[in-house]
């Protein structure tokens, strides 16, 4: 008997289908949880900011961002993991901007503007400021959240500082080696720009691309202008 044509062709698999739409529901899952996560760190930095550290709340946090308290841990382990992450959030990003600039073989002359647009646009421009001000108010108390703040943000930003004047100084574009020992004194200017911007900026806007501008004409003027 002649075998029926059709019975050699194989049964429609619908697992690939399903794969298919398995996709699409996984990726707004993950989009869900990632925009939750912003809500989270968002409302943090809202309490934090109008609270401090000490008295913030996780019951407020969720109450900002529109969540239960529960989801919160879902995200992270406790109040200080949640801080952590707002500093890694809102700083990692900048951090390597300022290392990749101070990486590149342009003049030191031109590496410090683009630097002092760099905090202007990316950091005095936006809310990082406000965590740069919770270190500067809560650092003291919370000597552990100064110590992360540390090793995140500055060790960075000092190692990249020292290893772009230390070629600075040997192609004669700075006449000692004052500034790699003392690289702060780099970052003096921006930490006032944010102190004054919280305390005194409605009584005396501060022009802070200006300002920055003249502090670091001032400080090469007397050890070799960068060229």
């Amino acid at each position: 008997m002649a075998s029926n044509p059709g019975s050699s062709t194989p049964k429609k698999n619908d697992s690939g289908s399903a794969s298919v739409g398995a996709a699409p529901r996984q990726s707004a899952r993950v989009a869900k949880a990632a925009a939750r996560r912003g809500a989270i760190l968002d409302a943090a930095l809202d309490e934090f900011s109008a609270c401090g550290f000490a008295a913030a709340r996780l019951d407020d946090v969720a109450q900002r961002a529109g969540v239960a308290k529960g989801t919160i841990y879902l995200h992270f382990a406790d109040k200080e993991a949640l801080f952590h992450e707002l500093i890694r959030v809102q700083l990692n990003p900048v951090v390597g901007t300022f290392e990749a600039a101070l990486a590149s073989d342009l003049p030191l002359r031109t590496i410090i503007d683009q630097a002092i647009e760099i905090f202007v646009r990316e950091i005095h421009g936006t809310r990082r400021k406000e965590v740069i001000r919770l270190i500067i108010s809560e650092g003291p108390r919370f000597p552990a959240l100064a110590e992360f703040y540390y090793r995140e943000v500055l060790a960075r930003i000092l190692a990249a500082v020292r290893a772009r004047l230390a070629r600075s100084l040997a192609r004669g574009e700075i006449a000692d080696d004052t500034l790699i020992r003392f690289p702060q004194l780099l970052g003096a200017a921006s930490v006032v720009a944010v102190v004054w911007h919280g305390l005194f900026d409605r009584f005396e806007p501060l022009d802070v691309q200006a300002m920055l501008a003249a502090y670091f004409d001032r400080l090469f003027s007397g050890m070799g202008r960068p060229v």
